[in-house]
């Protein structure tokens, strides 16, 4: 079953190597989108895959990497959208 969600994740999450280590996991996974920091500070992503390795990507985001403080997590699940690998986005200037 495959599934696809949008998550945006809340802390003290910029900085912290967050969105690198999202996509080792990702990838060592098999998941497909894309992670990118937001203005507000926040990492939002996209992840889509089977439901166990996106589930634990979920699990990942939840805590994030060793300097990150995940304050809060919010998820919708949405359509797939048919991604062919998983890549950070870079700030567009």
């Amino acid at each position: 079953m495959m599934k696809h969600l949008r998550i945006t994740v809340i802390g003290k999450v910029q900085g912290v190597s967050y969105r690198a280590t999202c996509k080792a996991v990702a990838d060592q996974l098999g998941v497909k989108g894309f992670v990118m920091n937001q203005p507000d500070g926040s990492v939002y992503l996209e992840a889509e895959g089977d439901s166990f390795a996106v589930d634990t990507l979920l699990e990942f985001c939840q805590d994030g990497p060793d300097n990150a403080e995940v304050m809060e997590v919010s998820v919708v699940e949405d359509a797939l959208r048919g991604f062919k690998n998983f890549e950070v986005v870079k700030k567009k200037k």
